[in-house]
């Protein structure tokens, strides 16, 4: 009995000291695809990342955001040509783990509790 006990114990905590793979900068710059749900239908938005700048390219437009990188896997997307109002409010970005060439990241509008999660593919 004692021996399943150590057995246990053991078994937490390694699973307690797994950390997932975040190798951030390697998706600092490059080309990405993102696909997602839309009214029901999949759509796929692909962008380019500069240390400062992110260019976005979804049906047939284009749209460009200023970026402020908190640390090597948070940052601020800016809309620089906003239409709306709701295209004024920066977006920060957190990748959360990244695997080969893809990433898992968060996002949610500066300030606003509610996030949303996506996972992007470097391409280029």
């Amino acid at each position: 009995m004692k021996s399943f006990f150590i057995a246990l114990f053991t078994s937490l905590l390694l699973l307690g000291c797994f950390a997932p793979e975040r190798n951030c900068k390697d998706f600092k710059t490059g080309s990405f695809e993102f696909e997602s749900y839309l009214n029901g239908e999949m759509v796929k938005t692909t962008f380019v990342r500069t240390d400062s700048l992110e260019i976005d390219y979804f049906k047939d437009k284009v749209d460009s955001s200023s970026i402020r990188w908190i640390n090597d896997c948070e940052y601020i997307l800016t809309n620089l040509n906003p239409k709306n109002m709701a295209e004024e409010k920066p977006l920060h970005m957190k990748i959360l783990t990244t695997k080969g060439d893809t990433y898992t990241f968060e996002f949610s509008v500066v300030g606003e509790d509610k996030k949303q999660k996506g996972t992007a593919r470097k391409v280029k």
